[in-house]
């Protein structure tokens, strides 16, 4: 089908009227351009019922109209709109009439028009959206059609919706990412809607990546009245280029149906598509083209920093080009089915996807989630993900669900099984996984494992039989608990079904597993931070273990406090109150910048040669730091204290090599053990003085790198620069900095900055500060750490001048 996008001339409002018997369109109404994330426009607020599980943020009901005149040709089409997410409970109609509805958020579905569009008359198409009962979510879901919307019209006679099907049967003489021989299945859903029988010819058209066509396959086939089939076709493909992450060489395939008598297009369908094989087991791990891949994974939740959870294609292309970036190969969408504008984005750069269904099944985990309709609609979840999914060659792995209370019981084993079954017969391909996490599948088994425990510590003195034995033992001996054998029973009902077992925060029975059950295959598919030295360790020790994925690569609206290093209780961790609005245990922030631990992590993975180095906050130095397991420490990368002169201060060097030397205004300050053998990170402590802070590395004896941070003068200027542009793009990305008479960031200095422009356009500002005082819409924001960031969505075709000044009278201007 022809697909365009129908993002414009849309009217919202907020709902507050569901019983109204006539339906019309109030004064109030605005017009908005999809995609649109109606939550992020109202401001945070303290008394929220989802409280920091949204980042203190309010869902409501909503409305969304488009008109529209429905041409005479399409009496003889077939007329969709395709939805690739409305966040949720979505209901919509045409003139009046029921034609679709999606009670989950984040599924592609779509609604056909045919039975009541008047036509050359206008139409309306009515979506309305119930995101008001709360608790539904434990992350930032966003509200409204937070994704992009496309008309398709075909013919009656057509290619079923993302019909077409490419898969990579056999790869011979690999050599250097390109196959002597590529052997191809194409399978096309067709649709005969007429009442008469037909004559049609499938011609399928492959381009390589430089746009040269080197196939052109055609099948002629009869259909009867109302029929519906399966065409295959087996096509070789000489000297193929193979997609993989260091090469991810991309295929087009276009898709025509003609009448066989006429010659008439009946239809028509083009995607993309890689050519790669997959192979598992434990021995070998997984395998992509013959060659053994390690996952250097990042879970990430969907919201894109400032603009919410609306979803631009500019936005996912440049979260995920940062993110590879910094070292990662690899994403784990959590917890729900990935945007296709993320798909696309991970194909052209070389990003393997763990996508994963769902966060609950039949257990709910917020008054009003998606458990609610688990069991009537996960089916249709699923089939509708398959389809989304399947010519992604950055799609590797389905997770089943995370963290799922009941996947080890009876029942939830089978419903687990029903689930992986219908993933395996969709798509025979890719490979099953599930985010277990040990703790919640233990269920009632907890007590139990507590009882052990606590026995063993109380033996040897470590607990006194008190009520925060609990929390002691949680925060302290999770490899313990983990390797329990009521757990290890629990997993292997939780495993039985899938391909990959997948471990969140289960690191210590990476080796056990490898005894007990030497075919088990383990992703760990979230892990802390912290962790990423001894993990990695690990994940190249072990065949058996494919990956290891970080909670989490980038950071995110919601979870409020979980990652914000504090020093009294409510400032940060599970405690944090209002108004910390941001997990802030990203390795980079929502803007986009790095923080240490990405820097940590580039080192552990090897890519990283140069030491870098983050200092702790001085002006704690001696208080006890609260902090949960995600925090690595409250350190950034700055050397410019004001106050703190003499005082004592905690250095990290994060470093490969032997040895690290750290000097301090060229004095040397002494030498210590780098590199694996000190976890990557060598900690040194000094007084503080102005000036410059080296590192050195050693590796025999030899100078093998060396960074430096210097103090910085005050602020004096606003420094504004402009992102890559991409063609067509939407959005401008523009990065604001305090910055001294030498250009560098001011890091010590905060200032409030306010964005304004005289053009049509949306314009957002904010920080990595995870608890922002101004809604991200207001035009104004406070620095985090000297930085901001600008978006800007132009609405006319000419320039946008942008005037942004601080609060102190500093002013750029600057034209997008």
């Amino acid at each position: 089908m022809k697909m365009e996008k129908w993002n414009e001339g849309w009217k919202f409002w907020p709902d507050k009227d569901s019983f109204a018997l006539v339906w019309d369109i109030p004064e109030t109404a605005r017009e908005v351009t999809l995609p649109h994330d109606a939550m992020i426009e109202e401001a945070a607020d303290e008394n929220s019922p989802n409280g920091g599980n949204t980042g203190f943020r309010n869902g409501e009901c909503y409305t969304y109209v488009k008109l529209f005149t429905a041409p005479k040709e399409w009496k003889t089409r077939k007329v969709q709109v395709r939805f690739e997410g409305i966040y949720m409970n979505a209901m919509v109609y045409l003139n009046g009439q029921l034609i679709a509805k999606r009670p989950g958020g984040y599924s592609v579905f779509y609604a056909d028009l045919n039975d009541y569009m008047r036509y050359d008359k206008e139409n309306e198409l009515r979506v309305l959206v119930r995101a008001g009962a709360m608790t539904n979510s434990r992350w930032y879901s966003g509200a409204g059609i937070y994704r992009d919307v496309y008309l398709c019209t075909g013919g009656l006679t057509g290619i079923v919706p993302d019909g077409v099907r490419v898969q990579t049967e056999n790869l011979d003489g690999i050599v250097n990412g390109q196959a002597e021989l590529a052997v191809l299945k194409v399978e096309t859903e067709i649709e005969q809607r007429e009442s008469v029988s037909k004559d049609i010819l499938l011609e399928t058209v492959i381009t390589d990546p430089s746009g040269k066509e080197i196939v052109k396959e055609s099948t002629h086939v009869f259909l009867t009245a109302g029929e519906k089939r399966t065409l295959q076709q087996r096509i070789a493909i000489e000297n193929a280029r193979l997609w993989s992450e260091a090469a991810p060489a991309l295929y087009q395939v276009k898709s025509s149906l003609f009448c066989a008598e006429c010659g008439e297009v009946l239809d028509e369908a083009e995607s993309s598509m890689g050519i790669r094989t997959l192979a598992l087991d434990a021995k070998r791990g997984l395998r992509v083209n013959g060659e053994e891949v390690k996952l250097r994974g990042a879970c990430i939740h969907h919201d894109s920093g400032i603009l919410g959870a609306a979803t631009f294609e500019e936005a996912q292309y440049r979260q995920v080009k940062l993110l590879k970036e910094a070292g990662f190969n690899a994403i784990r969408m959590s917890h729900h089915p990935m945007a296709p504008a993320m798909l696309r984005a991970c194909d052209r750069l070389g990003m393997y996807v763990m996508d994963e269904l769902s966060d609950m099944w039949n257990r709910m985990k917020s008054n009003y989630d998606y458990g609610l309709v688990f069991e009537e609609w996960w089916r249709e979840d699923v089939e509708m993900m398959v389809r989304k999914d399947f010519n992604h060659p950055s799609v590797v792995l389905y997770s089943i669900g995370n963290e799922i209370p009941e996947i080890g019981t009876d029942g939830g084993s089978k419903t687990g099984h029903e689930i992986s079954a219908l993933f395996h017969e969709l798509d025979p391909v890719r490979y099953t996984t599930a985010g277990i996490n040990g703790v919640f599948a233990a269920g009632d088994s907890i007590p139990e494992i507590v009882a052990d425990i606590s026995a063993d510590m109380q033996a040897k003195g470590e607990i006194s039989g008190n009520v925060n034995d609990f929390m002691t033992i949680m925060d302290t001996k999770m490899d313990q608990i983990v390797v329990h054998p009521a757990i290890t029973k629990r997993l292997e009902k939780a495993c039985a079904t899938l391909d990959v077992a997948g471990y969140n925060y289960m690191t210590a029975r990476y080796a056990l597993d490898k005894e007990n059950y030497p075919n088990r295959v383990i992703v760990g598919s979230e892990t802390y931070p912290p962790e990423i030295a001894r993990n990695w360790a690990e994940v190249e020790k072990y065949a058996h273990v494919i990956g290891d994925f970080t909670w989490t690569g980038w950071d995110y609206i919601g979870e409020a406090g979980v990652g914000i290093p504090a020093y009294q209780f409510g400032e940060g961790g599970f405690g944090a109150k209002f108004p910390a609005q941001l997990a802030y245990c990203g390795d980079i922030d929502i803007t986009g910048f790095r923080r240490p631990a990405s820097y940590f992590r580039e080192i552990v993975f090897g890519f990283r040669k140069e030491p870098y180095l983050a200092v702790q906050n001085p002006y704690h130095y001696g208080e006890e730091l609260i902090k949960t397991p995600w925090v690595l420490s409250d350190s950034i990368s700055s050397w410019t204290y004001p106050g703190c002169e003499g005082k004592p201060v905690i250095i990290e060097v994060y470093a490969p090599g032997e040895e690290a030397e750290l000097f301090l205004n060229g004095r040397s300050l002494g030498k210590k053990p780098s590199g694996e053998a000190a976890g990557f990170r060598t900690i040194f402590e000094a007084a503080y003085e102005p000036g410059e802070l080296c590192a050195v590395i050693y590796e025999n004896g030899q100078e093998a790198g060396r960074t430096k941070l210097f103090t910085t003068g005050d602020s004096s200027r606003l420094l504004v620069e402009k992102e890559e542009e991409y063609s067509g793009a939407e959005l401008s990305f523009l990065s604001v900095r305090l910055a001294d008479e030498q250009g560098n960031t001011v890091m010590h200095e905060e200032e409030k900055l306010t964005v304004s422009t005289e053009q049509p356009a949306e314009v957002w500002i904010g920080s990595g500060n995870p608890k922002p005082k101004e809604n991200y819409n207001s035009g104004q924001t406070e620095t985090w750490n000297g930085r901001a960031q600008v978006i800007v969505r132009k609405k006319g075709t000419g320039p946008v001048e942008l005037v942004i000044r601080s609060e102190s009278g500093k002013e750029e201007k600057i034209t997008v």
